[in-house]
């Protein structure tokens, strides 16, 4: 009720200040009301353009120095480097752009801004400035795009020849499931037609493949550091996302088919929670968390960083919860924990006692 009154307000003070404004109109009789700009509004507008020139040149320093510590810190993974370098050099190059075309726009803008007298010398065409305009930003592009094939090409090398550990990621809205190859490393056949959920099938595991026995089902994603991971990703009900940011991994999850992505981790979760930027990040984010702690506030505990899988799509009113801890080890523990985990055959044997 407060805020309705407050907008009613709001919308009547509004009105009495537009019709107090059209009864100043009608009072300035000998005003000159003609429409037409003449030379002291181009030259106002002139000034107008060189501040909004400042305004959004300040807003950007401003962004810069206030938010680049919300960035993700360094890249945890084999390819991450080579992509936050193709990012970085592609906003310079952006930036620097943006700095030139923008100053160039409002100095010229208000160098020939409407003079009573003066006529606009029209050209028919310029070759000479054609062929400038047009050959810098092909280049530049060309360069970027050739660049950023290559990268992508590297990114994607999702193969066997490395060993590389097999796991899949099946997305329903709201959540993850993580499905290891088990110790054949093949993945069984799976389907959605095959859920069972009073036989604890909940990923459509085809029981007659005899490859889907060792397979392991976990809601916590562990990897080892140092080992290539070949995702293999399926989605159950919409199209959603797997955006492990701080590896620089992302792949839809596509209903009705397997979409893969590879990548290799190179720091342990207690490795990069060592990380000058994560630690400044988690000391910031607990003294949020206390201030709200102070006045009763949920959410609210201590946080610890952790590497996650997000959904990137909008896939529901949950979106936002849908998440999966991921836990990077060294090959010793990853071994230990995986050899504690139940196979899809024994969850299965135990379901039909």
């Amino acid at each position: 009720m407060t805020a309705f009154l407050i907008i009613a307000v709001l919308v009547l003070v509004a009105i009495a200040i537009w019709q107090m404004t059209k009864i100043f109109e009608l009072s300035q009789i000998k005003a000159d009301n003609s429409q037409i700009a003449n030379d002291k509004d181009n030259k106002y507008n002139g000034y107008l353009l060189f501040a909004f020139l400042i305004f959004i040149y300040g807003l950007t320093i401003f962004c810069f120095w206030k938010y680049s510590e919300v960035l993700l810190p360094e890249a945890a993974s084999e390819h991450g480097a080579e992509y936050d370098s193709l990012m970085l050099w592609s906003f310079v190059i952006i930036f620097i752009v943006q700095t030139l075309t923008q100053g160039l726009l409002h100095y010229f803008g208000f160098k020939y801004r409407g003079v009573k007298g003066n006529k606009a010398l029209f050209f028919a065409d310029n070759d000479r400035l054609e062929f400038i305009w047009t050959i810098i930003p092909v280049i530049v592009l060309s360069g970027l795009i050739l660049w950023g094939l290559y990268t992508w090409t590297n990114i994607m090398d999702v193969n066997d020849e490395d060993d590389p550990l097999i796991v899949e990621l099946y997305a329903q809205q709201f959540n993850w499931t993580a499905r290891y190859a088990g110790d054949d490393n093949v993945l069984g056949d799976a389907n959605v037609r095959l859920i069972d959920i009073d036989r604890a099938n909940v990923l459509g595991l085809d029981e007659a493949d005899p490859n889907a026995t060792d397979d392991i089902i976990v809601k916590e994603l562990h990897l080892p550091v140092g080992r290539k991971v070949n995702f293999k990703m399926r989605s159950q009900d919409v199209l959603h996302s797997a955006y492990m940011p701080h590896f620089r991994a992302q792949m839809n999850c596509v209903p009705g088919m397997i979409t893969e992505f590879s990548y290799t981790p190179i720091y342990t979760t207690e490795q990069m929670r060592q990380n000058p930027d994560v630690i400044d990040k988690v000391k910031r984010t607990n003294a949020i968390r206390a201030a709200r702690a102070a006045k009763g506030e949920d959410n609210s505990d201590p946080w610890e960083f952790d590497y996650i899988l997000l959904c990137n799509k909008i896939c529901g009113k949950s979106h936002y919860n849908m998440q999966m801890k991921i836990i990077v080890e060294s090959e010793e523990d990853y071994n230990k924990w995986i050899a504690e985990q139940q196979s899809f055959g024994t969850t299965m044997m135990a379901s039909a006692k």
